[in-house]
């Protein structure tokens, strides 16, 4: 199937007839087009052709289609080295805020995916063509024009650099067209023998490539010297520290062989949906039996827990992996959870070790457990944390302090190597960096920090808006969300089922991804049919096909933020509950207990129920829609005031209500 239904140079566009143009795009329409389409592409025809009768140099294309997101371009323009992105809105009366996105969209996904458009000017142009001349949409984005089409002549004019050398239409239109994969892409890509240059666009890909040879510097460094260390990569939420942890696992593999290195982490969910993804893909294109292909996994993207749990069976012996590289390193246990944990639950393994040994272990925090069986190996050894700021969200887990913390007390003779990014709040808690390096030896390297979003490159501002908006600071999430609204859609509704069908309308006909999302202490959003309590299986959830009713597209069962930490959808709805309550200008936090809610008072938990809704807000790669309940006061628990402040505190913010 052609990349557009119709292709021609601009000069044989204007001797041709409007039937023949009209014949051939009709003809490349395999959809069965509705006569108001047809309507509309004869008046794009005659008003394209007015507008280029004086520059008959350039190509035009009708309905070009963008592979994998799957839109459709009502036109693009090639003329000279300048791109015009048209989409026209015929008979339309206004610029709609919609209209103005989804060109603008079209622009941004040509300049960062579309490898023939790179460095090349691009003209995001949408024409409503019964629009008076005087008017003008307030707050539309700068760069893109808006008209009715009277002057698109003096636009294309103005906008095209004659000096430029002309753009070849074949090569254009056939171009490799490269969106930023989601981690499961990713995955399977690599786990091909597919470098991070194939599988993320290019400044994401440079971003990643430099953190990956900073850690392989220090790996051959560590080996050839015979040396313990330790590094600390961090990373803005989306940046791709699991893809990268992915990415020097299988490097690793390559050079110390199959069992020499591996990515361990405690999101069971994450392990879940990677392995299944792999094996599946293994089985798919190589016809591995599905139980080898699933075993073939194990060793490459573990749970810790098992490791950890390994190193009390033999204490004497080093693990088999001399590089390991722990995703979420924050998470990992302090020492009462994990001294509470192995009492409860393993109990037959300490029953083997000694009195002296089974002391020595309880009294370790997990950072200090998993350092400690990696120091066994005689020669040389590599621990690569991945560390993502404000992502703690679960009683126990210990945060990065006490991975240094662990290091000065038991192993000081250690390496340690930190991103230069590591001195903020989000990383080091109450602690100064001075305090947190005092008596190791430890040397930063820029590289270790990715700077770069790959969840999606128009994403990169959502991090930093979600940051504001949980603050309670409305005013700079205000002038963020205004930069962000024109190519990532944000809205508000208090009805479920619109924000249910907006979320379908997004993905319909595409290779996207769309789901339900709450927080797990969202209990009350029960009465609105959102049951947190009901657990999805995280593999069907993210990998089931569009008529399995246990994945994300039928929208039945939610997922949390235990579920989708780490992982990604492209759309999404956010049910948002009572339990981060917005009251007296401020965010307060909540619980339920029995039948009513009761405040949560600890610090740990406070920041723990933060970060579930920062998790939450950051999982869609193309923009989301949060659902706030009206409440009902006839019940105590879902009183309408909960959820009407939050209501009025996200439309003072200026986030738009989903029509």
């Amino acid at each position: 199937m052609s990349a557009a239904f119709y292709k021609n140079s601009i000069q044989n566009f204007l001797v041709q007839t409007e039937d023949e143009i009209f014949g051939i795009i009709a003809y490349g329409d395999r959809y069965d087009t509705v006569a108001t389409q047809k309507d509309a592409w004869i008046e794009q025809i005659r008003l394209l052709k007015r507008a280029l009768a004086h520059s008959p140099c350039g190509s035009i294309l009708f309905e070009y289609t963008l592979p994998r997101v799957g839109g459709r371009i009502d036109n693009i323009l090639l003329i000279k080295n300048t791109i015009f992105v048209l989409e026209f809105k015929v008979g339309a009366t206004s610029y709609s805020g919609d209209a103005m996105r989804q060109v603008r969209t079209y622009a941004f996904d040509l300049e960062n995916y579309h490898e023939e458009s790179r460095g090349c000017k691009i003209v995001p142009v949408l024409i409503a063509t019964n629009v008076q001349d005087d008017y003008r949409k307030p707050g539309a984005p700068e760069d893109v024009i808006l008209t009715n089409g009277d002057d698109l002549r003096d636009i294309i004019i103005r906008n095209t650099d004659a000096s430029c050398k002309s753009l070849d239409v074949d090569a254009w239109a056939n171009s490799r067209y490269a969106p930023t994969p989601t981690i499961i892409e990713a995955a399977k890509n690599l786990y091909i023998n597919h470098s991070v240059d194939n599988i993320a666009r290019n400044t994401a890909a440079e971003n990643l490539t430099k953190t990956s040879d900073a850690v392989q510097q220090i790996i051959e460094k560590s080996k050839h010297n015979q040396q313990k260390s330790i590094c600390f990569i961090t990373g803005v939420p989306g940046a791709g520290k699991t893809l990268a942890g992915l990415n020097i696992a299988i490097e690793n593999q390559k050079t110390t062989g199959q069992s020499g290195a591996c990515l361990l982490t405690g999101n069971q969910p994450l392990v879940s949906v990677l392995r299944e993804a792999l094996a599946a893909d293994d089985h798919s294109q190589h016809g591995t039996p599905l139980a080898k292909a699933r075993e073939s996994t194990k060793s490459f993207i573990q749970i810790i827990h098992g490791f950890r749990d390994a190193s009390l069976n033999n204490t004497q012996n080093s693990p088999v992996e001399n590089v390991v590289i722990f995703d979420e390193a924050q998470r990992a246990w302090n020492q009462p959870m994990l001294s509470n944990f192995m009492q409860k639950k393993k109990g037959q393994v300490l029953s083997r070790l000694t009195d002296e040994q089974c002391a020595h272990f309880l009294a370790m925090s997990e950072p200090e457990l998993l350092i400690d069986y990696m120091n066994r190996h005689q020669d040389w050894a590599v621990i690569v944390c991945l560390v993502g700021g404000g992502q703690d969200i679960n009683t126990g887990e210990a945060g990065i302090q006490e991975w240094f913390a662990s290091l000065r007390r038991s192993f000081p003779d250690w390496n340690v190597y930190v991103s230069g990014d590591m001195t903020t709040k989000d990383y080091l808690g109450n602690q100064s960096f001075m305090e947190l390096t005092n008596g190791l030896k430890c040397e930063t390297v820029k590289e270790l920090h990715l700077s770069v979003s790959v969840r999606a490159h128009r994403t990169q501002d959502v991090a930093g808006f979600v940051d504001s908006l949980l603050d309670g600071d409305a005013a700079t999430a205000a002038e963020k969300y205004k930069r962000l609204s024109s190519i990532y859609p944000i809205y508000i509704t208090r009805d479920l089922a619109r924000a249910k069908r907006w979320a379908h309308e997004q993905t319909a006909g595409k290779t996207l991804r769309h789901g339900l999302i709450a927080s797990s202490k969202g209990t009350r959003l029960r009465a609105d049919g959102i049951w947190v309590e009901s657990k999805c299986k995280p593999e069907k959830w993210f990998l089931g096909d569009r008529d399995d009713i246990k994945s994300s597209y039928f929208m039945e069962e939610v997922a949390s933020e235990f579920d989708t930490q780490g992982l990604e959808i492209d759309y999404a709805v956010v049910a948002w509950d009572a339990d981060y309550r917005y009251e007296d200008g401020q965010f307060q936090y909540y619980k339920t207990r029995g039948s009513h809610w009761v405040s949560i008072r600890n610090e740990d938990e406070r920041r723990y129920l933060k970060n579930a809704y920062r998790v939450l807000l950051t999982r869609s790669r193309e923009g989301f829609v949060i659902f706030v309940p009206c409440g009902d006061d006839a019940d105590a628990t879902r009183q309408r005031t909960f959820y009407d402040k939050l209501w009025n505190y996200l439309t003072d913010v200026g986030i738009e209500e989903l029509e």
